[in-house]
């Protein structure tokens, strides 16, 4: 077998086999097939794309090209999700302690903000102390004892999908639906998780544009996870604008501990309730939607979710006295309003101006390796169907420097479109896809 005659068979739009898919990937992760005929195969999936079947085949074979968690001796039912990221997602902060606090462990590996969407890690690593890099033994014992792990990849998960997410990075590859839903699922497998809530944004602040585009991701890898025996449901949420309120890594932690404390913006809460209960329903720990979120806001309000939230930062060795004393969190030193020039409804809060904006003020990073400062970033004032009067603010910046404040407060009036007639809200969620 060699590798040139399946980059023309899949060139030519055929079907690759099991046994080529496998020897690709296998290939791919000793070095022995060299990174120019990788990326002129995942060229040739990009224009011929690939059927479920071989997408499947794809995600395991990377799945299985390194270590492989398995926690079935470790809890009874482990579940996880996945964002495919956006502007101000702080939902992991909040579901995952929902969730464990419900009685259902949830092992979560997560990445660090690229571009303008905000990493997990990122965020969690603003409180002092918090330590992101785990070893499996420590993974596995942490699940079991807590119940809750929220910690970065190990470089044993799949290695397949890192060399090849490396190439597709700088081959114009990215794109490819396959190559996408094989990257986010072969790790989520390979993670150990039987149950998984898939959470696609959608947007001016998400990767997937359309609705359409969007769903048609969600439907492959829920069809990905149910062939390699998981539980799947895939959300398909809005990110037209930012989520919640608050971008920028402390200023998300003060809101995901609000929210987790029975407050928090209305939007934030409910898409977090909604994303707990499908996650209890894949665990079989409620009997329908309505008994799981029930089940979910009851531990937000009798505190056991913030509980469990403290627990996970002084497991990791963080300072788990930010939940009770959020001040404590890094804060900016300068703050300024972002003011409406006339009075209407508002039309548009672009997301990824917004999340732009944020980078700029370095909350994320423009490229990797770039440096985070933690405190700084943007508070959201209004949201799409908000009315708000003349001069009224339409967000708060949050700054290291005078230069950096100026230079946001120049570039957000892009964000924002103001109508003089009424404008309904945005939908938080627009499609449910089950496995």
């Amino acid at each position: 077998m060699r590798a040139v005659d399946l980059i023309i068979k899949k060139r030519d739009g055929l079907e690759l086999t099991k046994e080529e898919i496998d020897f690709f990937v296998a290939g791919l992760t000793s070095g022995e097939i060299p990174d120019y005929q990788v990326s002129a195969w995942a060229m040739a999936v990009l224009w011929r794309g690939m059927s479920v079947r071989e997408t499947t085949d794809l995600t395991l074979a990377m799945a299985h090209s390194g270590e492989m968690l398995d926690l079935s001796g470790v809890v009874k039912f482990a579940v996880d999700k996945h964002s495919t990221g956006g502007v101000g997602d702080k939902t992991t902060l909040v579901v995952e302690p929902i969730v464990a606090a419900c009685g259902v462990p949830i092992g979560k590996m997560s990445g660090r903000g690229l571009g303008f969407s905000g990493g997990t890690l990122d965020k969690m690593e603003s409180i002092p102390g918090f330590r992101a890099t785990l070893t499996r033994e420590e993974f596995v014992r942490q699940l079991k004892d807590i119940g809750l792990v929220l910690c970065g990849q190990t470089g044993e998960l799949a290695p397949a999908d890192g060399k090849l997410y490396a190439l597709r990075d700088v081959t114009g590859t990215v794109p490819a639906l396959p190559l996408i839903a094989s990257s986010v699922m072969s790790k989520k497998i390979a993670a150990g998780a039987r149950g998984i809530v898939l959470d696609v944004k959608v947007g001016l602040g998400a990767f997937m544009p359309t609705v359409e585009e969007a769903t048609h991701l969600a439907q492959l890898m829920v069809g990905i996870g149910k062939r390699a025996g998981r539980r799947m449901v895939a959300l398909v949420s809005d990110m037209n604008q930012p989520l919640g309120c608050a971008v920028g890594n402390a200023l998300e932690v003060r809101e995901a501990i609000d929210t987790l404390k029975g407050g928090g913006p209305t939007d934030l809460r409910e898409h977090c309730l909604e994303v707990a209960a499908h996650l209890l329903m894949v665990a079989g720990a409620a009997r329908s939607i309505a008994a799981a979120r029930g089940l979910a806001l009851s531990r937000l309000e009798d505190g056991s979710a913030a509980a469990k939230f403290r627990a996970l930062i002084a497991r990791q060795g963080g300072a788990a006295e930010v939940v009770d004393r959020p001040q404590l969190l890094p804060a900016a030193p300068l703050h300024a309003a972002l003011r409406a020039a006339r009075a209407g409804h508002v039309a548009q809060a672009n997301a990824r101006v917004i999340g732009e904006c944020a980078v700029g003020l370095g909350a994320g990073r423009a490229k990797k390796g770039d440096p985070i400062d933690p405190a700084v970033g943007i508070l959201m004032k209004v949201k799409v169907g908000d009315r708000i009067d003349a001069g009224g603010e339409l967000c708060e910046v949050h700054a290291r420097t005078q230069v950096l404040l100026d230079q946001a407060l120049e570039q957000l009036p892009a964000a924002f479109v103001i109508s003089s007639r009424r404008v309904e809200p945005l939908p938080l969620f627009y499609k449910t896809i089950r496995g």
